[in-house]
């Protein structure tokens, strides 16, 4: 029992460290515990199968709950089920070695959790995005500035647009918080304008957002329906909706339905 209590106390301790730092290497988790890198393997080896974790070559990333903002408060548990399939589906999208760029939604965090670990060039305006992949040894990582928005911790306006306008990616990924016959929107001003300069300087755009948001509509317009090369959404959109975006242009990519869920 007494080393029972021993290996919990010290995979708390693996724990923090990695979701304080993002990334954490073997041998730093073996100096700090001082334990042996086998037997930190085994604590990430535990971590990792209760998915707060993932082993990448050299150490772990950090892919626990998502950050304490009221922009991540989970209400619906269903709702972020779907967000996290979504988001594995919008992962298949991405190619290693891209340049991609992602705003500060709680899908896209989604998808950055699942790109940890593999070899990219991430442009992000997102603070809880960025800090996933600040110590990774496979990313090279830009962070947008400008002004901070307190509640989701995304930097937007006109010094973040001046710098997008600097820039050129291969794809970028938006979330929305509304969808409708007039195309895409979200509820931030600012926001808005900081997206449209993300989607200029993009080859490639890809909107993810979960059923809930389509039938919406919120403060600003974003672009139309065909603006977006990609919308990627789970199997709860009404076949009208599936026909609008094949008519808008827009290749419609359906998630898996999550478990104990109904298409």
């Amino acid at each position: 029992m007494a080393s029972q209590t021993i290996a919990e106390d010290r995979r708390s301790r693996v724990l923090e460290l990695v979701r304080v730092r993002g990334f954490a290497s073997l041998p730093d988790l073996a100096g700090e515990l001082k334990v042996s890198e086998s037997t930190v393997r085994r604590d990430l080896d535990y971590l990792e199968d209760s998915g707060v974790a993932r082993r990448t070559h050299g150490g772990v990333f950090y892919t626990g709950p998502s950050p304490k903002l009221s922009h991540f408060d989970l209400k619906q548990s269903v709702e972020w089920d779907k967000k996290r399939q979504i988001a594995a589906e919008a992962a298949k999208l991405i190619e290693d070695g891209d340049t991609v760029l992602l705003d500060g939604g709680s899908t896209t965090y989604e998808l950055a959790r699942a790109l940890a670990g593999r070899p990219l060039q991430v442009v992000t305006n997102s603070l809880p995005v960025a800090m996933l992949f600040s110590s990774s040894d496979t990313v090279d990582l830009v962070l947008v500035g400008g002004y901070v928005h307190r509640r989701t911790g995304v930097s937007m306006g006109p010094y973040a647009n001046q710098m997008l306008a600097e820039l050129s990616v291969r794809r970028a990924v938006l979330s929305v918080a509304g969808i409708n016959e007039r195309g895409y929107f979200n509820s931030n001003l600012l926001l808005v304008e900081t997206e449209r300069a993300m989607m200029n300087a993009a080859d490639e755009v890809i909107v993810v957002a979960d059923s809930t948001k389509f039938g919406r509509t919120c403060l600003s317009h974003l672009c139309e329906l065909g603006k977006a090369h990609v919308l990627v959404t789970d199997g709860d959109i009404s076949q009208a909706w599936k026909q609008a975006l094949n008519e808008a242009g827009v290749r419609l990519v359906m998630a898996k339905s999550p478990p104990g869920t109904t298409a």
